[in-house]
């Protein structure tokens, strides 16, 4: 029996979770999440995994394997470090077995992961534009509204005329939206307007990894954005494309599962290879 760490470094939060793994069976043992909000997110990240190891009564010594993905690799403590594409869609699989493409939308950028199985990356884009499409953008909007993050599903989906948004560029878009607000445009219909332009984005990501036989697992900060989410629904039928996308109320955490998982899975090859003193 293993336990392992992951931690997912992000420009928005940092995830923090530990598990327990024997062969296939894996289970949580403790997870964490902290929004960074102008913090060191390096501090969070250590302050974050000691909480866990508190919470489940373990030291440091105690642990086989600390994975880090996202911005973690700069951690004095890790032992090793994954790519987010690859963190992402292990994660996806273990929240969602019959998922074979992960979405992460993310503070800076989105990315659409497709994937087999057992998580293995088959194809990998990552938006390019400028942050129209992210959280962080969402994010600045609300503020600019005096909305607070978790009104902005509930908002969104409340609104029944949403104002075009533009979708190519962040500076561009926000003068949309101060526009809107001088024009009297309601909240509501702002964000929906956003959302959707979001989603179409989304969207032709997803469609340029090819054909996904399977659902979709909106992972990252925004996965649980209920308007978003509602807004990705109703772009895919409107586009006649089947593929049904889903919702886990640990999305957020899918990069920091898929690098625990991903640790373990090393740390395993490393013991068979005898090459674990190497590796510390």
């Amino acid at each position: 029996m293993t336990v392992t760490a992951g931690i997912d470094v992000g420009t928005g939060a940092v995830k923090a979770v530990l598990f327990e793994v024997e062969g296939e069976n894996a289970r949580w043992l403790a997870r964490r999440v902290e929004r960074v909000r102008q913090r060191d997110p390096y501090r969070l990240a250590e302050e974050a995994y000691d909480a866990l190891l508190e919470a489940a009564g373990l030291r440091r010594g105690d642990i086989a394997y600390v994975a880090t993905t996202g911005e973690g690799e700069a951690l004095s403590f890790h032992t090793g470090h994954f790519y987010s594409m690859t963190t992402h869609g292990k994660g996806a699989i273990f929240l969602d077995p019959e998922t074979r493409a992960a979405l992460d939308v993310g503070a800076l950028h989105g990315r659409a992961i497709r994937i087999d199985a057992r998580g293995k990356v088959l194809a990998y884009k990552m938006t390019s534009q400028c942050a129209s499409g992210s959280g962080q953008f969402l994010e600045n909007i609300a503020r600019y509204l005096g909305i607070a993050q978790d009104e902005i599903g509930v908002l969104s989906k409340a609104g029944d005329s949403p104002e075009k948004v533009s979708g190519i560029c962040a500076v561009l878009a926000e003068t949309d939206v101060i526009n809107m607000v001088s024009r009297g445009i309601s909240a509501s219909n702002i964000l929906k307007g956003i959302h959707s332009a979001m989603a179409d984005r989304l969207i032709r990501l997803l469609r340029s990894i090819g054909s996904i036989d399977g659902a979709v697992l909106m992972t990252g900060g925004l996965a649980l954005d209920d308007g978003i989410g509602a807004c990705m629904e109703e772009g895919m039928a409107k586009e006649k494309v089947r593929t049904p996308i889903r919702h886990h109320p640990d999305s957020i955490y899918a990069g920091a599962i898929g690098a625990a998982l991903w640790g373990a899975f090393r740390h395993d090859k490393l013991a068979r290879q005898g090459a674990l003193a190497n590796a510390a």
